[in-house]
């Protein structure tokens, strides 16, 4: 890396030469571009340790955001244990008939078939969300950026996690015929046990997917307002694995309600 991109510790940049790195778009206060590869080439032998004392490299402000996302997960991850723990309790439960018979209250609901064309979305938008998260960390786009040669890691994100939000909406959108599929056919949350777990289990699933709609829209306006590069990194990073947990959360719940009843 040319030594003029990263002034050593201590040093004082010329007022044009701060105007020019603003211009830029680096806000970086003289910190090394955001080019470690072990935040998402899975690289190693960077000197990232070797930083002023105080400053928040890259990898440290994406490790954060990647413990943090983790706990959050945690949470919802014991939710749907629980959940699901239930949904076996309940599937063996049963009671004793006036003629002295065990008869089974777990009524199999018949899923509709729209549901594997959802699932077949939700993949799709996690290659998407992949590609997105994968292209923050090409080395040399985010080098051409950081110098001011352009935005190509910041326009190639952009248009994945655009195509990565409309096949989240359309999978929502999937999710809400399948209900009304349902309901046409006189199935509510209260007909039997067995459709109020479809019915919680999919809103739930549903209501964590929109918040991660909600998070590439905001990912979708920083890489749009932000002019540091590691920020957009890390709300793209963060938004990705987020997206990439609801989709592997979604085949285990579908695999459940279609195979598990």
């Amino acid at each position: 890396m040319p030594s003029t991109l990263t002034p050593p510790p201590g040093s004082r940049l010329h007022e044009n030469d701060r105007d020019r790195r603003d211009d830029f778009g680096d806000h970086g206060n003289g910190r090394r571009p955001p080019t470690d590869k072990r935040t998402g080439g899975n690289g190693d032998g960077d000197n990232y340790n070797d930083r002023p004392s105080g400053n928040r490299q890259p990898r440290q402000r994406l490790m954060q955001a990647r413990i943090g996302l983790f706990f959050a997960l945690g949470g919802d991850l014991m939710f749907f244990i629980a959940l699901v723990s239930v949904f076996f309790v309940d599937k063996n439960t049963g009671h004793i008939s006036a003629t002295g018979h065990y008869v089974k209250e777990w009524f199999p609901t018949v899923l509709p078939k729209i549901l594997w064309l959802n699932t077949a979305v939700l993949l799709l938008s996690s290659v998407s969300a992949e590609f997105a998260r994968q292209s923050m960390f090409r080395e040399d786009d985010v080098m051409d950026e950081w110098i001011g040669l352009g935005r190509p890691i910041t326009r190639r994100a952009t248009i994945w996690l655009s195509v990565t939000l409309a096949l989240g909406t359309a999978f929502l959108a999937g999710q809400w015929i399948a209900w009304r599929q349902l309901a046409a056919k006189g199935v509510f949350i209260g007909s039997n046990a067995s459709s109020k777990f479809f019915y919680i289990i999919t809103w739930a699933h549903a209501s964590h997917l929109a918040l991660g709609v909600l998070a590439l829209i905001t990912a979708l306006v920083v890489l749009r307002r932000s002019r540091q590069i590691a920020t957009r990194q890390v709300f793209v990073d963060a938004t990705a694995w987020f997206w990439h947990a609801m989709g592997a959360l979604w085949i285990f719940l579908f695999l459940l309600l279609e195979y598990a009843q």
